[in-house]
């Protein structure tokens, strides 16, 4: 049965993976961005359609959802662009207020079923990052307000995600690519359970119609529990480079998170800082609860290392 399916973050790293295997499956997709121009690549699907919107106007998520089956929401910010540590607000903005006119939007224009873009670690009260405590609160306000299932929900709450495109390894090996030598890195023994975007991406697109899902939360991991300083210097010997990975002190990590804060994109903050003191390891195994096998990280890699 194919589907109407609403995607907000749809043109962004793991949306564009999603939003290809909904229009290769048939179903209907239409993707609110600021900029379709910038976006053209994804209309090659027939049944994909981008749409010209602001994802912030409550009233314009009402008129957009309507008619739709499922809304997908993956839209999120890995830190604020404002230099210095930040208050929380766009964090709040962003994975707290955002997700909260989905659901009020969702409500009144009928929708089905919402899959919500979520975190591991997560939690309104413990999380040590606004990151991990904005996506908590999301999480609180959707459990709490789709109780009774207008509309469904499921939750998905993925460790760091891997792939062709991604920021996370093609950050490390743009910096590798310049680093002679001596890698200093922060919070190298951080954990890890690298998810692959084809597996996440599977897991959403198998939640639009099974009954069984509603009203859960699913961890998503891929096999392997690496840390940091392991998964920099995998990515180094594929890249065949030798690069020593010298990993820095915590209070030394904590110093240049601070530092960097005032780093234009900042391309490491305190708040990522505080984010990586909790292990991003999986309690259980959520894609296999969905029936999908986990790809492991060194089965993807060299593939687009490589080129």
């Amino acid at each position: 049965m194919t589907a109407k399916v609403c995607v907000l973050g749809g043109t962004g790293f793991i949306g564009q993976e999603i939003v290809a295997r909904l229009g290769a499956a048939g179903h209907e997709v239409k993707v609110l961005t600021r900029n379709p121009a910038q976006h053209r690549d994804l209309k090659v699907l027939p049944s994909v359609r981008l749409v010209r919107a602001d994802v912030h106007d409550e009233a314009r998520l009402e008129y957009e959802f309507e008619g739709c089956d499922v809304v997908v929401n993956l839209v999120g910010i890995l830190n604020e662009t404002s230099f210095g540590r930040g208050s929380g607000a766009q964090f709040r903005r962003v994975h707290t207020e955002l997700p909260q006119k989905c659901v009020r939007a969702s409500r009144v224009a009928g929708v089905r079923r919402y899959l919500h873009m979520s975190g591991l670690k997560a939690d309104s009260q413990r999380g040590p990052s606004h990151y991990l405590q904005s996506k908590g609160l999301a999480e609180d306000y959707i459990r709490e307000q789709c109780a009774d299932g207008a509309p469904e929900y499921v939750i998905f709450q993925p460790s760091v995600v891997f792939g062709p495109g991604d920021a996370f390894i093609n950050n490390f090996a743009g910096i590798l690519r310049i680093t002679p030598g001596l890698l200093p890195l922060a919070c190298a023994d951080a954990k890890f359970a690298p998810v692959y975007v084809g597996d996440v991406a599977d897991a959403f697109v198998g939640c639009l119609e099974r009954r069984d899902v509603a009203g859960r939360s699913f961890q998503l991991c891929g096999p392997d529990v690496m840390t940091l300083g392991d998964i920099v210097r995998m990515t180094a010997g594929y890249l065949g480079l030798k690069r020593v990975v010298v990993a820095l002190p915590r209070a030394v990590s904590r110093v240049q998170a601070a530092v960097m804060d005032f780093v234009p994109g900042k391309p490491f903050s305190t708040d990522n800082y505080l984010s990586a003191t909790l292990d991003s390891v999986c309690d259980c195994d959520g894609l296999a609860e969905l029936g999908i096998r986990r790809t492991a990280m060194r089965s993807v890699l060299p593939q687009y290392l490589r080129r």
